[in-house]
C-alpha cells in the first residue's frame, strides 16, 4: 500500500503535472470505485485544478469551485501519467483523468477492488475522510509522545492505526521500529521516556529519508515504480536476508494479509517474537533465540 512517503511525492509529481490545467473529463471505467453519489461526476469536469495535496494515505485534488477528487489506493492502487490522451490499461485502469496537460490512469492489480474515489463539494466533505492521525513531520516530540502514551496498543498497532498517526502502514512502521530498535509488540502505556524519544527520531528520519529518497528516483517526472519492498528497505519484506546492521537474519510475523519484520538481535534482545500460526505448529521445536537458528 503506498503510504505517507509515495503519497506525498505522487502528490508533489501531479502538481507539477496538472496544476492550473484543466479537467476536461473523468471517466469512470468500474463503477464500484466511486463510493459518493454528489456531486455528479459532470459537476466536476471542466474545472481548473487549484492544488494538490496528501490527507493520510489519499492524493487530494483541489478544483475551483470548492470542488475535490479524493483518491484511496489502498493495497494495488497505482497512478500513472500518459502525456497524450489515449485509452488505458485494459483489465487494471479503474478510471481515467484527462487533462489539459496529459492523462492520468488509477489502476489496480489483482482482482480485489479496494481502492475508491471520492467526489466532494466543500472542504467539511475532505475532513470527514480524515480519520484524525497526527503528521509525525509537522508535530513535536511532546505532542508525539502524548498521543502515543494514549493507548495501550502495541508499537506497531499504534504506528499503523490512522486514527493516531497518519499515513505509516506496514511498510515504513516496519522502518522506523528497526531503526528505533524496539520490539514491535511493546507496549505504548510501558515505553521508556529514552526509547519514546528514540521512537519519535526514528519515525522523522525515516519518512524524511524516504521521502527525499523517492523524489530523487522520480527525477523531477512521474513515479511509477511504486512498491511496499524496495531493495534499499532494512528489514521490511527482507524475511531471512541479513539485517543490514547485525547481520542476523531478519524474522517475520505473518497475520492475516500482512506481515511484520524484524531484527531480533537489534530490536528484541535476541528473542523470537511467536508467530501465531507457526509457533503452534512447532511448539517445543520453536526456536526462542535468534542464536538457535544459526
Amino acid at each position: 500500500m503506498p503510504e505517507l512517503p509515495d503519497v506525498t511525492v505522487y502528490a508533489e509529481c501531479l502538481q507539477r503535472q496538472v496544476g492550473g490545467a484543466r479537467l476536461r473529463s473523468l471517466r469512470i471505467v468500474n463503477p464500484f470505485l466511486l463510493r459518493t453519489v454528489t456531486p455528479a461526476v459532470t459537476e466536476i469536469e471542466g474545472r481548473r485544478v487549484e492544488r494538490v495535496g496528501r490527507l493520510g494515505k489519499r492524493v487530494v485534488i483541489a478544483l475551483d469551485g470548492d470542488y475535490y477528487v479524493i483518491v484511496h489506493l489502498m493495497i494495488a492502487g497505482r497512478l500513472h501519467w500518459l502525456e497524450r490522451s489515449g485509452r488505458g490499461r485494459r483489465g487494471t485502469t479503474l478510471a481515467q483523468f484527462e487533462f489539459d496537460s496529459g492523462a492520468m490512469l488509477l489502476t489496480e492489480a489483482g482482482t480485489k477492488r479496494r481502492a475508491s474515489l471520492h467526489l466532494g463539494a466543500g472542504e467539511p466533505g475532505v475532513r470527514a475522510l480524515d480519520p484524525g492521525g497526527m503528521e509525525i513531520l509537522d508535530t513535536s516530540e511532546e505532542e508525539f509522545v502524548e498521543r502515543l502514551r494514549s493507548v495501550n496498543h502495541t508499537l506497531k498497532r499504534a504506528l499503523t492505526d490512522p486514527h493516531l498517526f497518519s499515513g505509516i502502514g506496514n511498510a515504513y512502521s516496519d522502518e522506523i521500529l528497526h531503526r528505533a530498535r524496539l520490539s514491535p509488540f511493546a507496549r505504548c502505556d510501558h515505553l521508556a521516556d529514552a526509547d519514546a524519544a528514540r521512537l519519535f527520531i526514528a519515525a522523522r528520519d525515516t519518512l524524511s529519508t524516504w521521502i527525499e529518497r523517492l523524489r530523487a528516483q522520480a527525477q523531477g517526472g512521474w513515479p511509477n515504480a511504486v512498491t511496499a519492498f524496495r531493495p534499499e528497505m532494512a528489514v521490511h519484506g527482507k524475511f531471512g536476508k541479513p539485517c543490514p546492521v547485525c547481520g542476523a537474519p531478519v524474522q517475520r510475523i505473518v497475520y492475516a494479509e500482512n506481515e511484520t519484520n524484524y531484527c531480533a538481535r537489534c530490536q528484541t534482545g535476541g528473542k523470537v517474537l511467536a508467530d501465531r500460526a507457526l509457533s503452534r505448529l512447532l511448539k517445543s521445536s520453536w526456536p526462542r533465540n535468534i542464536d538457535a537458528l544459526g
